[in-house]
């Protein structure tokens, strides 16, 4: 066996071994949305269809999978879909604003040589392939701040049927505010293990500071790094305060199965 079997077989053991039945989802559900990231770039090579529509379309599957088919579908799944869902909406178009404007999209200088032997003139729209690489990176990110606001609140609300809506959003929006913290730095972190290569290329190249910042391909990861930071930041509120409407609409049930 190579490496990667056996390291699947690791993971499988472990999901298993600590989740049961839902780690065993879990571990199915990395090969699911493998599947609708494959058949989405494999779309993407078609000029004739929206990138950014197939984008949103990949994310409402992927937001199926990772939040219904592992945790089922119940009121924290469905409010955490619907808060994932409309910040992406939010997201899509303040990308591809920021994106428009500053035009760093395609491939940077540093890049000339590995693609020199292939042509560029292949109908394609770059500014939209950029915003869906972006949304694509972050919808994990969002989908992980949902479901753990979601599911915070249920059980405050489950344990304690008397705090009242304001408070239940307040509580919401300081879970949301303890996680935005750590996953801003996972984002961070992520993106200097990924590109410590080009980093050190920089640096032996005695790249300035200037030089570094104004690269296409460092400026295209940093203002991924941002927009995911962003994505977080939005999906708090979203979330907490759907979640407070719902909890505390009359004649719902105040506890989720």
């Amino acid at each position: 066996m190579n490496a990667i079997v056996v390291l699947s077989v690791v993971l499988l053991g472990l999901m298993l071994l600590i989740g049961g039945r839902k780690g065993l989802r879990s571990f199915f559900s990395l090969f699911l949305n493998f599947g609708v990231i494959f058949i989405t770039l494999a779309l993407l090579l078609n000029p004739d269809l929206n990138p950014v529509i197939l984008t949103f379309i990949a994310s409402a599957l992927i937001g199926c999978i990772s939040l219904f088919f592992i945790n089922e579908v119940n009121s924290k799944t469905v409010i955490a879909f619907i808060s994932t869902m409309i910040t992406i909406t939010l997201l899509l178009a303040f990308i591809f604003f920021v994106s428009n404007t500053l035009m760093i999209q395609g491939f940077g200088e540093e890049e000339t040589e590995a693609i020199s032997g292939y042509s560029l003139y292949i109908g394609i729209d770059f500014l939209k392939i950029g915003v869906s690489v972006i949304i694509l990176s972050t919808i994990g990110a969002i989908m992980d701040v949902a479901i753990s606001i979601a599911s915070s609140m249920f059980e405050m609300n489950k344990h304690n049927p008397s705090v009242s809506k304001k408070e239940l959003f307040a509580s919401g929006m300081s879970i949301g505010r303890d996680i935005l913290g750590t996953d801003t730095n996972t984002l961070f972190f992520a993106f200097f293990g990924g590109y410590l290569a080009l980093l050190i290329w920089f640096k032996d190249l005695t790249y300035s500071i200037g030089e570094i910042v104004n690269s296409k391909i460092f400026s295209s990861e940093l203002m991924l790094i941002l927009c995911a930071g962003t994505g977080i930041a939005l999906v708090i509120p979203i979330t907490s305060w759907i979640n407070a409407n719902y909890l505390k609409k009359p004649g719902k049930m105040k506890s989720d199965s």
